[in-house]
């Protein structure tokens, strides 16, 4: 496994246990890989999948917001 596999398959996995809908979730994961394949180093020595695993909450945390506002003013 490469290290791109590792950190979609890791933090969709923990994005999903964090209670994010399967499709929050996923995009997270591309996006943890995208700041992956442009970061050029850690924020700390050993920390690159901490890094990618925040992005993925972030942007989780964002495309959940937008499905459930637009639930509730349905």
């Amino acid at each position: 496994m490469n290290p791109i596999d590792f950190i979609r398959r890791n933090v969709n996995a923990e994005l999903l246990k964090l209670g994010y809908d399967p499709n929050a979730s996923l995009t997270g994961a591309d996006m943890a890989v995208d700041h992956y394949r442009r970061c050029s180093q850690a924020s700390r020595k050993g920390k690159i999948f901490d890094d990618c695993l925040n992005i993925g909450k972030a942007w989780a945390k964002k495309v959940s917001t937008k499905t459930t506002s637009m639930r509730r003013s349905s």
